[in-house]
Formats: C-alpha cells, sequence, structure tokens
C-alpha cells in the first residue's frame, strides 16, 4: 500500500525506552508462555509489542484468520503490519490515537499506568476485503520512569461498523476517557452502572437466549426484559445488542 507513514512513526520521544538489556529478554520467556496459553483458552489474536526495539515480541498464529498473513513473517515485520494490512485512512487515524494515546497516559500516576487499557475499532485487509476489528492494548512492563516495554494487545472482530470507539480506562475508576476524532482531544465521562436485571439480561442475550427464554431464567415478565434493554441501550447509546455487548467488554460492565 502506498502510504507517507513510516513505522518510526508509531515510536515517539513521549515513550523513548532505554537500557533494557539482554538479561531483561532472557525473562520473557514466562510472558510469552502466559501468551501462547491465553490463545489457547480464549481463541483470541493476541500479540506483544516490543517498544524497545521497535516490534513485536510474540504474535500468535490464529492472527493469520484476519489477515491471512502467516505469524512468523508479521513478527519480523514489525510495524510494517500495519502499513501492509491497515487501509491509509484508518493507518492515519491509527497514528493519531497512537499520539494522543501517549500524552494522556504520561499525564497519569506511574503507578497507574499499568492499569489502564485503550480499545479502539480499525479495518484489517485481506485481500480486497475489510474487515473492522476492535483492538485493545494494555502495559506489561513499564520502565522505572513509567514507560512501556512490554504490551499486550488481543484482536477480534469488532461489532461496530465505523472505525474510531477509542475509549481509555483503568478499571474500578468510575470513569473513562474517550477520545473524540472530528475535535481531536480526550473527554472525560462518568461510567454508566447497570442493574442486576440488566447485567442479568445483557449476559444471557450474549448467550443467544431469546426474549421468552431471557424471561423464564430470570423470572420476569417479557415486558420487564424488553425495558431491560431498552434502558440498557439509553444508557449506552446503541442500537442493537452486538454493539451493547461490545460497549459492555470495552467497559467491563459484564
Amino acid at each position: 500500500m502506498t502510504t507517507n507513514i513510516q513505522t518510526g512513526d508509531f515510536f515517539s520521544l513521549q515513550n523513548s525506552v532505554e537500557n533494557i538489556t539482554e538479561a531483561d529478554y532472557e525473562k520473557t520467556g514466562l510472558i510469552i508462555e502466559a501468551a501462547e496459553a491465553f490463545e489457547r483458552s480464549t481463541y483470541q489474536c493476541v500479540y506483544i509489542i516490543d517498544y524497545f526495539k521497535k516490534g513485536f515480541l510474540y504474535v500468535s498464529k490464529n492472527i493469520a484468520r484476519l489477515c491471512g498473513g502467516d505469524a512468523e513473517k508479521i513478527k519480523d515485520f514489525g510495524y510494517l503490519f500495519y502499513i501492509d494490512y491497515v487501509p491509509a485512512e484508518d493507518l492515519k487515524m491509527l497514528l493519531e490515537i497512537n499520539n494522543s494515546g501517549f500524552k494522556l497516559f504520561n499525564t497519569f500516576p506511574v503507578g497507574e499506568r499499568k492499569d489502564y487499557t485503550i480499545s479502539y475499532d480499525f479495518h484489517i485487509l485481506r485481500g480486497r476485503r475489510k474487515r473492522l476489528i476492535n483492538h485493545k492494548l494494555t502495559p506489561l512492563i513499564l520502565t522505572k520512569d513509567g514507560r512501556i516495554w512490554l504490551a499486550i494487545c488481543t484482536i477480534s472482530l469488532a461489532a461496530g461498523n465505523d472505525p474510531g470507539n477509542v475509549i481509555m480506562k483503568r478499571p474500578g475508576s468510575g470513569m473513562f476517557y474517550q477520545y473524540s476524532l472530528y475535535d481531536h482531544k480526550w473527554e472525560k465521562h462518568k461510567e454508566i452502572t447497570l442493574t442486576d436485571n440488566e447485567r442479568e439480561v445483557l449476559s444471557l442475550s450474549t448467550q443467544g437466549y431469546t426474549m421468552n427464554e431471557i424471561a423464564d431464567n430470570i423470572c420476569k415478565s417479557v415486558d420487564t426484559v424488553k425495558a431491560c434493554k431498552r434502558s440498557i441501550f439509553q444508557k449506552m447509546d446503541v442500537k442493537n445488542i452486538a454493539e451493547a455487548v461490545t460497549y459492555a467488554q470495552n467497559h467491563q460492565l459484564i
């Protein structure tokens, strides 16, 4: 693909990592084993970014299902993976998210930074087809001054239709940051809360239960289940249950 973006553009001085030794890398074996176990148990695509060597430390084999590329080749490509497999308009968006994300991340207390996760949607190319995926990144190992050395990323199919949906949050904080691609800034929001009935309705919906089956399961009327779904959609500002599930997963509500 033709683009003016280079791999080095994703590695700004905002997260400049130094003084990582070979002895440090010798300790990463258990991390890779854990990532492999995570892949086997969840079937999610997972990879580990190395911000010191500016590439990938690990790439799961099942990532080939999304883009048709061999995992080892993708690992060798490093950030060329994005340039080769992401449409130009989404690639520009990813660079903006990367830069703005590190600016916000560096404002957090060092002791809290490891707890944050950033989530966003973008397209992956597979031949002539595009797939919208959800991408989550969370720090694995930080330097003493709070820079990210290693970060683990997971990839799954997105439930929405459009790229973006950029969220950064820390579990249990009661709030989250959302990035506006129109205003080019982060906005702080209070996290929504679900009632027990709403949480049960949403959880059972993810399991494929019908409206009547959900009503029987929670010993409520079908009208109550319908009211719960309407309330969920309104709170989340979504249009259907698939979008609601994605929202709940991104915000760790279920």
